[in-house]
């Protein structure tokens, strides 16, 4: 009892010196423009994602990295739009959870946020660990561990201090980016010139093509668009939300499924043998070695550990976000998630425990940890699509051939196609993710004591 009874006084003590106490639920400010959160959603997709996955990805589809993206990025784009629809009627907080819960009821949205969790939590991780692994090589005096635990630190330390400046940061690192593709585009064409022909096509379509691990690859590549859910939990903070969020998750889906699928196709074409792989995890640098040589290869290790950086900053104020809105409805602890800093006007405890959680990076691996994100994407996405018609067709009535088409066929399809994707993965993904499930639905049954209270009702914020 001694024990618990320091920790709370801890926690009052941190409380106290962000603010917490003097201002429990209160509202972030709107300070994000159309710009601002495409910029957000570009930096948590990553311009050079398509890269993360690139050996393994391009193995699984048999040298068709290309053609992946684009079934994925379809994919995606149905699901964009059924983003943007919900986040243009309910601009909260909470991204898929709060459009469930709206549209299905606290039970069945807390199931979501908690899939979704399932992204969020683990997508920093991979951020860290990808840092990490690329650094280490390049000074093996140091442990990985204090790559680590160094950038979960600074990560924290510019999500508390507040979007805006999140949001400045994002915008350099991205423009970094944005350079190295132009040159590796360059150095690639010019390799390309200087090797033997290689059919056009080939990186989209071949003989005999394996169609099954074309889509098991396209299902990886969910994690690369989760961008524009992310883009979502940011409608409390977002000038003019009804109209800039819809416009900002699809461009931001957009620009980069079209960078993805350049990338893959430039670099496929540059080095067609993807048989010649020596290690599926860093395949990319022996792409790079072989079109630009060393320099080509440290100026792409810079730049993708500054990139992924960026996601992580990017994705911790996400899920930090979902985490304050299902604390604000006491769905979790609302002492710890659902409260905000009066001077920085951020979730603070809910950052802080995200941090802590990625200190699972120090021991998993990358593998297992793409594994859990997939699933959750998916499951969420799934979701959404539902909301949009249950919300649309159901809720408001809306009826006619127009809103049939937009309410109706869009986000079925958009359905269609996730659960799709949902099935070609792994059985090592589901028990995986059915696992995280089971233990949602274990906790959901304790707080609404089997089902016989209701779940904490959405809370709606209003400016």
């Amino acid at each position: 009892m001694n024990e618990i009874a320091a920790g709370g006084s801890a926690l009052d003590d941190f409380a106290s010196t962000t603010g917490l106490r003097d201002a429990p639920a209160r509202g972030m400010t709107r300070v994000l423009g159309l710009p601002s959160l495409v910029l957000f959603g570009m930096a948590y997709m990553l311009p050079l994602a398509v890269f993360t996955t690139y050996g393994l990805v391009t193995q699984t589809t048999s040298g068709h990295l290309p053609a992946a993206y684009v079934v994925t990025l379809i994919t995606m784009l149905f699901t964009a739009y059924s983003y943007g629809r919900m986040a243009a009627s309910l601009p909260y907080a909470g991204s898929a959870y709060a459009y469930a819960s709206q549209s299905f009821g606290g039970n069945v949205g807390f199931m979501v946020g908690w899939a979704l969790l399932l992204d969020y939590l683990f997508m920093p991780m991979i951020c860290y660990l990808v840092i990490g692994i690329y650094m280490a090589q390049y000074f093996p005096d140091v442990p990985m561990s204090a790559w680590i635990l160094t950038s979960i630190l600074a990560v924290l330390i510019m999500n508390v201090l507040g979007i805006k400046l999140l949001a400045k940061v994002n915008f350099a690192l991205i423009g970094a980016q944005v350079v190295f593709i132009a040159v590796f585009i360059a150095v690639s064409i010019v390799s390309i010139t200087n090797s033997p022909a290689v059919p056009l096509s080939q990186p989209f379509f071949s003989p005999g093509m394996d169609y099954q691990g074309l889509f098991s690859g396209a299902a990886t590549l969910c994690l690369s668009f989760l961008g524009f859910d992310a883009v979502s939990t940011l409608s409390e903070e977002t000038r003019n939300p009804k109209r800039n969020l819809p416009r900002a998750i699809m461009l931001c889906t957009l620009l980069s499924g079209v960078l993805f699928i350049m990338i893959a196709y430039v670099g496929h074409l540059a080095f067609p043998d993807w048989q010649a792989f020596k290690d599926a995890d860093s395949a990319s640098l022996q792409v790079m070695e072989h079109v630009g040589g060393p320099l080509l290869s440290a100026f792409f290790t810079a730049i993708f550990v500054a990139g992924c950086f960026a996601c992580a900053m990017a994705s911790q104020a996400s899920v930090s976000r979902i985490l304050f809105a299902m604390g604000r409805d006491g769905v979790l602890p609302k002492r710890i998630f659902g409260m905000t800093s009066k001077r920085f006007g951020t979730p603070v405890l809910a950052t802080l425990v995200v941090s802590l959680l990625s200190l699972i990076a120090l021991v998993i691996s990358l593998e297992l940890a793409s594994t859990m994100i997939s699933f959750g994407a998916l499951s969420a996405f799934s979701f959404v699509n539902l909301s949009v018609i249950k919300h649309y067709l159901w809720d408001k009535r809306l009826q006619g051939p127009i809103p049939l088409l937009r309410y109706g066929l869009v986000p079925l399809i958009g359905l269609i196609l996730n659960l799709w994707l949902w099935t070609s993965l792994s059985s090592a993904t589901f028990e995986v993710g059915l696992a995280w499930l089971s233990g949602g639905l274990l906790y959901l049954l304790w707080l609404t004591r089997g089902f016989r209270r209701p779940p904490p009702k959405l809370h709606q914020h209003h400016e």
